[in-house]
């Protein structure tokens, strides 16, 4: 198998010390640098080639969700596996839907984490055990936590969750934001996607269970 080149985008120093003592035996996978922001990463890309980026959920700044879009448009080519400790759906389904090929949570082994770089090298999607499970049970799975913690949802997508949450129709919302209804119908669409959530009164429950309404 040809050599991977791998850039890690974490704040941590220590995580990237350990994924390179993890990794430092893998023949076919080679640390080729670092970031700790969204933004350092996209400047170390323009000078430093890459196959794969490892790349924390909870970045400080430009958080990972917005760092994979602008990523994603950049440099197509270059595969993504999300690398976090949050598990909830709204962060898993928004990686994936911006592009990543797979998930993996910290919690898991390095063993799993090879196994999930090679996977997705092959051009397979992978999701550690934790992010299927957080799939799988949905919205249920998020509504545990009303916390108001963000990192999975865009500024415009919080903005169209709370009107949403107060009743505002599609047209008063697209007024209000300067932006067309089909627009607004668009952004709710990829919202219920990326909540898993089946009616608007799962948006509803959602921005309300965040006290965002």
């Amino acid at each position: 198998m040809p050599i991977v080149r791998i850039l890690i985008a974490d704040p941590l120093a220590v995580v990237v010390d350990g994924v390179r003592s993890w990794l430092s035996g893998e023949k076919d996978l080679r640390i080729s640098g670092h970031a700790r922001t969204g933004n350092d990463l996209l400047g170390v890309l323009r000078h430093t080639p890459c196959e794969l980026v490892l790349l924390e959920v909870a970045l400080p700044g430009m958080d990972g969700i917005d760092t994979m879009r602008a990523l994603h448009s950049s440099h197509p080519t270059v595969r993504v596996l999300a690398f976090s400790a949050l598990t909830d759906i709204e962060y898993v389904n928004s990686m994936l839907i911006e592009g990543a090929w797979g998930y993996y949570v910290k919690s898991g082994t390095k063993e799993e984490l090879v196994r999930a770089i090679r996977e997705v090298m092959r051009g397979r999607k992978y999701l550690s055990p934790d992010a299927q499970r957080s799939v799988d049970q949905g919205y249920a799975y998020t509504a545990k936590r009303p916390d108001g913690e963000y990192v999975g949802l865009t500024l415009r997508e919080r903005e169209i969750i709370r009107m949403i949450a107060l009743e505002r129709t599609n047209s008063e919302i697209g007024t209000a934001l300067n932006i067309s209804e089909a627009t607004v119908k668009s952004h709710r669409k990829r919202l219920m996607t990326k909540l898993n959530v089946r009616s608007i009164a799962g948006l509803v429950k959602y921005a309300v269970d965040r006290r965002w309404a």
